[in-house]
């Protein structure tokens, strides 16, 4: 473990988290027939098993508020108790007003602003660092944030396109930022972008540049393109990077970390980089097998199935890390609070039921 004095943690932490899938769950056999395919051709390649993919008519916001309903239940909290909601994604209820004002209504949080961050499937963790600029200034408002990652993108995928519709489905996962006592808080969260590489993965139709028309609608313009090779490079670079600098940042030694929540596109591929990260394979927490690529709701969701089914003991160092489209990337590590969300006795949090959401 490194010597050097670690640098000081935001006195803020997560108190409570949620996540929820839409009812319809596609597995990857039948998607994979439907395009073509060998029955396991995409699972073979990516490791997810199913996608759940939203009803007509359910929005993103639909989905956020009720992953933001199981988070403030879980921190023992109400709507009036939130001054802040910040939501990440890509796939907005529209592109205006902000989604997170969609979700505001629909939870009854009258007391809090609301506003979107763009950062694709990033917007978690740069939405937590703005939770905690926040907290730090605000003033008479409700001293707990609520920071919400959703996607509905089965509304902007080609069916024909193997790259992005064998990988993405849609969910939404949120958790309640708020006080906590020292030693325990929030590290220096570090956010980073690469624009030169926006074109890496993007919708190129709907917005000022390219608005929608027939002629966008005939060319799908409106749907997800990906170059799956730039993508695969980016992620392998990225994440042994991502843990390497939190660790440094932290004062600690990648060992030293309980869990590592990353995003997680491809779970085969980034599980196949715990190696590479100076980790063992335990450390990961991987939680994509069943919802494939949720985009800003990915890592949010994959720490809330931590938090449901192992549990995280009080003191715990979990770095959060997150990388997508723009390009973007950020990372976080947090000393894990007691109450809500934490476990004194790891055996009796692996008997909890895995399937609670």
């Amino acid at each position: 473990m490194s010597t050097e004095q670690p640098p000081a943690r935001h006195p803020w932490a997560i108190r409570g988290t949620g996540s929820h899938l839409p009812r319809r769950r596609i597995p990857s056999s039948e998607l994979s027939v439907a395009m073509g395919l060998p029955p396991g051709w995409i699972e073979d390649r990516t490791g997810i098993r199913h996608r759940h993919v939203a009803a007509a008519g359910e929005a993103a916001s639909d989905l956020a508020a009720a992953a933001a309903r199981t988070a403030l239940r879980a921190a023992g909290l109400g709507p009036g108790d939130i001054g802040l909601i910040v939501l990440g994604t890509s796939t907005p209820d529209e592109l205006g007003p902000s989604t997170a004002c969609r979700v505001q209504a629909l939870l009854g949080a009258r007391g809090a602003a609301a506003f979107d961050v763009a950062a694709a499937c990033t917007g978690f963790v740069f939405g937590l660092q703005t939770a905690l600029g926040w907290l730090a200034t605000q003033r008479g408002a409700a001293p707990n944030a609520l920071v919400i990652g959703v996607e509905v993108y089965s509304r902007f995928l080609d069916p024909a396109d193997r790259s992005t519709s064998a990988l993405f489905g849609d969910g939404a996962a949120a958790a309640v930022v708020g006080p906590v006592p020292p030693p325990y808080g929030t590290g220096p969260v570090t956010l980073g972008s690469d624009g030169t590489r926006a074109g890496d993965v993007l919708i190129p139709a709907g917005g000022s540049r390219s608005p929608a028309s027939a002629a966008t609608l005939e060319s799908l313009g409106h749907t997800i393109r990906m170059d799956a090779r730039a993508v695969r490079g980016f992620i392998t670079a990225i994440l042994p990077r991502l843990v390497a600098d939190a660790a440094s940042a932290a004062g600690v030694e990648p060992a030293d970390l309980a869990l590592v929540v990353p995003h997680q596109p491809n779970p085969l591929l980034v599980a196949s980089l715990a190696g590479a990260a100076g980790l063992n394979p335990g450390q990961l927490v991987i939680a994509g097998h069943d919802v494939g690529n949720i985009g800003a709701a990915s890592l949010p969701y994959a720490l809330d199935r931590a938090v449901r089914t192992r549990g995280i003991a009080a003191g715990e160092l979990v770095l959060l890390a997150g990388f997508g489209a723009g390009l973007t990337w950020a990372h976080t590590v947090i000393a894990w609070p007691p109450g809500p969300g934490s476990v004194e006795n790891h055996d009796a949090a692996r008997h909890r039921d895995p399937d609670r959401r």
